[in-house]
Parts: C-alpha cells; structure tokens; sequence
C-alpha cells in the first residue's frame, strides 16, 4: 500500500511538474516579408520568419493560415521539440485567386510539455494585409482610348470627336454610323450626307463602376475591365482616377494615382445605392461601366457631358465579358428593359457625345469598337 502510495506521489509530482512546465507559453516573434499588392491570377513571394524562445523544454506547433483569396504554395506549419532559442524560415509564393483586399490577423501556436499531455493555444499578433488587383489584359478599344491623347494639331485620326462642334459635311461611306447623318442636308442634296464634327484632345481619363444594379459576377467583370481601361489611359500619359461606390481616386499620371484607382477596384463590392457619377474634369473621358443603366445614370451621363470631351456608358447586362481566348457563351434570356431602352436612345444620345456599347454574351471586350 505504502509502494502504490508514493508511486501514485510520484506520477502526481511529474503530472504537476509537467503541467506547470506548460502553462506560460514561449517568447515568439513572427515577421512577414510580403509585397503589399499584386495583380489577381498572379502570385507574390512570401517569406515568414518565426524565432522562439524558451528556457523550458516544450513541444510548439506553428501553423501561419492564410486568407481564402490567397492561397500559398505549401503549407505554413512546423511542429518540434524545442529549449532555447531557435528560428523557422518558410519561404513560398502566394496565388492571388481573386481581387480584394486581404487581412491574415496572426499565426496560430500551440505548446505542450515534452511529453505532449497538457496543450495550450493562442494567436500571436502579426497583422498583414495584401490588396489583389483585378486581372488585367490587352485591349483593342480604339474609339475608347486610342484617339483621346492628341499632341500638337488636331486631325481625322487624334482626338476625340465634338459633336456639338460641326466641321464639314461629306458623302456618306460604309460603316458611318447613322447618328451622325445629317437629314436636312441630306434632303436638299438628294443623297445621304454624315456631319464631320471637330476633333478635342481629352485631359484625363475616369472610370466609373456602377455596382448598384448588378451582382457580384458583374462587379469582378466591371472590375476587371475597368482596371485594363486605367493601365492602357496610364500608358498613353492622361491622368486617370476611377470612381464606385460614392468614391472617387485623385486623378494623375503617376503609379500613386493608379494604384490608388486599381485598390478602389479591388474592395469595390455590390452596392444597393443609387449611382452618383463623380465631376469629371473639363476636357475629360468618362466611361461608365454599369449592368442596367437606369434613367437617372443617363441623366447624370448628359450632364457630365457638358464639362466631358466624351462620355461612353458600356452596358454589360448578362454580368460577364469573354475574356482573351474564351469561347462564346449561349444566351439563354434577353435583355433588360432598361438596355433596350438604352440602345433605342443610342443615336440621340450619340448626338450629344455619349456613345453607348452593350456587351452580349457572344462578344468579346477585346474588340468592343472593332
């Protein structure tokens, strides 16, 4: 009785001796070495250094979960028997799966005595943050962009065109786009006759998402082709600022403004509030992205246009754009009535310097103005 007595002493002794071994966790210090943004579909590399420190022998585990939106290479996690001090390296990439910005809040740790009886766990502060960008790609848009930067004289090909400012009249051509014939000169001609309008060169470039009236595959689709729009307006040197959600980035030449716009983009979330289209700059290019553009955007659209060289509103109603190198999708629905409306009012609305595009589910963004 006396011998089970003091064996049952002894395990209680090395119970409580292992017990208090783990009750204060180890002294751990994590940095992380991440770039703070990239593009979405692209990865960034990501080094995380965790040192320990500890007098008493324990067994740690590490674990360093990431965000959904980003996925790393392997797995972030380390389980030893440590005493001392000692330090982990993991170095991995990081595959930025879709757009948005991203918060890890620490690493997850967990200790034990030697023998692995009593565990404990707590998270250890080590805030990052990293902002994915909507993918971007090449686009064929030379009615968009390509003739908004003009230098020196204006001609045929630079700038943009002024319908409110009349140049000439000439013969009608194939491919003239009906808007711009004019009746009455046409009448007293006895053929068809296209007005010539004056050409302006625009000061900047925004784009506008409208996240009021579509869902959350229209904004990723929006996203992304308004970022392509901002990186080709950043190239041809205008100023360039994007606008959602009642927010609106400075607009600039340089890779603050752009990235300024590009992280709007990527928090730019489905928003049931009625759109309000930002000032546009005196001699600017506003392009409005929206799903259903209702009457009050068209109004807002007129009156932008009069401080705007050109306002064009690219409805996108079935939610998505083919990107490079898919396929053409079926449709199986028709068109939103506010659409159709819209594209009853294109030639008006063309009269006053606000073009009008609408992406069917067989088109391609890439020769939107083909």
């Amino acid at each position: 009785m006396t011998a089970a007595l003091l064996w049952l002493a002894l395990i209680l002794a090395v119970t409580g001796g292992l017990w208090g071994l783990a009750r204060r966790p180890p002294r751990v210090t994590v940095t992380r070495d991440v770039p703070g943004s990239g593009f979405e579909g692209g990865q960034l590399p990501l080094t995380v250094t965790v040192t320990v420190q500890s007098r008493r022998p324990l067994r740690v585990t590490l674990s360093d979960p990431t965000p959904r939106g980003v996925v790393p290479g392997h797995e972030l996690t380390a389980a030893a028997l440590h005493v001392g001090q000692t330090t982990h390296t993991f170095t991995t990439t990081l595959r930025l799966n879709r757009r948005g910005h991203f918060e890890w809040p620490g690493l997850d740790l967990a200790w034990a005595d030697p023998l692995g009886l009593f565990w404990r766990q707590t998270t250890l502060p080590a805030t990052t943050a990293v902002t994915v960008y909507p993918g971007t790609h090449g686009l064929l848009l030379p009615d968009l962009l390509r003739p908004l930067l003009s230098e020196g004289t204006l001609s045929r090909q630079l700038g943009l065109d002024d319908p409110l400012s009349l140049r000439s009249a000439r013969e009608y051509v194939t491919g003239d786009a009906p808007g711009r014939i004019h009746w009455r000169l046409s009448a007293r001609r006895g053929e068809l006759v296209v007005r010539e309008p004056e050409r302006t060169a625009a000061s900047s470039l925004t784009v506008f998402v409208d996240a009021s009236a579509g869902g959350s595959t229209f904004v990723d689709s929006a996203a992304r082709l308004a970022a392509s729009l901002l990186r080709e307006g950043q190239t041809l040197g205008l100023p360039v600022a994007a606008a959602a959600g009642g927010e609106v980035t400075p607009a600039g030449r340089g890779t603050d403004a752009l990235h300024a716009a590009l992280h709007l983009l990527a928090c730019v979330q489905p928003d049931p509030d009625q759109p309000r289209l930002p000032a546009t700059r005196a001699g600017g290019n506003l392009i409005i992205l929206t799903a259903r553009p209702s009457a009050d955007l068209t109004t807002q659209a007129l009156h932008a246009r009069a401080t705007a060289s050109r306002v064009s509103i690219v409805a996108i109603p079935e939610g998505f754009y083919l990107e490079p190198g898919e396929q053409p999708r079926r449709q199986w629905a028709g068109l939103p009535d506010a659409v159709r409306d819209l594209e009853r009012r294109a030639a008006v609305l063309a009269e006053s310097g606000i073009l009008v595009y609408v992406l069917r589910g067989n088109q391609s963004v890439l020769t939107l103005a083909g």
